[in-house]
């Protein structure tokens, strides 16, 4: 199984490691647009077996998750700060908006199964539903950081079998993959 087998360490393969590292840690794109990207740079390589796709969804997971813990206790606050400033301030508000309402709107549909509804949220791969926004809205929640980091976790992983699935069964095609 070469799934397992640790990945070459050549320039090429490694840019193409970090490159996808750090797709997965903008915000709305994320592991969403990561996975295709790995993808494709799979498809366009001269020999794609130097780049592993394993390693490349842990590589793009990691990335992913990264952010959380600066999300979940500062990013509310930066926003706060930066919704009245002038240049800032009408996409800080944008984004307080987009958190208070999909806080309001998961914790409305989900009652007591809160961190259930979390998990879903991110990990349905569609725009605007990822581990920055499910993790914006946690903290919105004021839900408990350690169980909200489980669920996006779990969120992440079930976009990254879905994107995966969707890559795998051809829906790649979309993004030029073969």
């Amino acid at each position: 199984m070469d799934c397992f087998v640790v990945p070459p360490r050549n320039d090429v393969t490694m840019k193409n490691y970090l490159y996808i590292f750090l797709i997965s840690m903008i915000p709305l794109i994320e592991l969403r647009g990561a996975i295709p990207v790995a993808y494709g740079i799979k498809a366009a390589m001269d020999n794609p077996a130097d780049f592993n796709l394993l390693w490349a969804y842990i590589i793009i997971a990691v990335g992913n998750m990264l952010p959380v813990p600066f999300i979940f206790f500062f990013a509310r606050r930066v926003l706060e700060w930066g919704k009245d400033k002038k240049y800032i301030g009408r996409f800080f508000t944008w984004c307080l908006t987009k958190g208070e309402k999909g806080g309001e709107k998961l914790k409305a549909k989900a009652g007591r199964g809160l961190y259930v509804a979390l998990l879903l949220f991110v990990g349905i791969p569609l725009p605007g539903t990822g581990a920055w926004t499910g993790t914006l809205a946690a903290s919105f929640l004021d839900m408990d950081f350690k169980k909200s980091v489980i669920a996006v976790i779990g969120g992440v992983i079930l976009a990254g079998v879905i994107v995966g699935v969707l890559c795998t069964l051809g829906f790649g095609a979309l993004f030029g993959i073969h």
